[in-house]
């Protein structure tokens, strides 16, 4: 299994940051977009976060997540959206699914 933390940590260091000039209000919500994934995560796999791995992140967990979003936590459509976007935008540097919702 691949880990996680890694990853993500590069990618909002490095390709986010530097190869893609992204503010670090940018980086910031995608990094409280991650969070907020890896607590969800790690608490229907029973797993600490810092244990997660990319292969753990499909496509059904992604969805369930998105739902959570909205309906625990109620967020908006666009504040879905906006963590999707995060994800997604990942997956362009991994293997993290990244379904799309953003017509839901």
């Amino acid at each position: 299994m691949t880990p996680l933390a890694p990853h993500v940590s590069a990618f909002l260091r490095e390709t986010l940051a530097h190869q893609r000039g992204a503010s670090q209000h940018t980086c910031d919500s995608y990094a409280s977009s991650f969070q907020l994934l890896f607590e969800f995560a790690a608490e229907r796999l029973k797993v600490s976060p810092s244990s997660l791995a990319l292969e753990q992140l499909d496509a059904g967990m992604i969805s369930a997540f998105l739902e959570y979003l909205e309906d625990e936590r109620r967020n908006s459509p666009e504040t879905r959206n906006v963590r999707l976007a995060a994800i997604s935008r990942s997956s362009t540097s991994s293997s993290i699914a990244s379904p799309s919702y953003s017509s839901r």
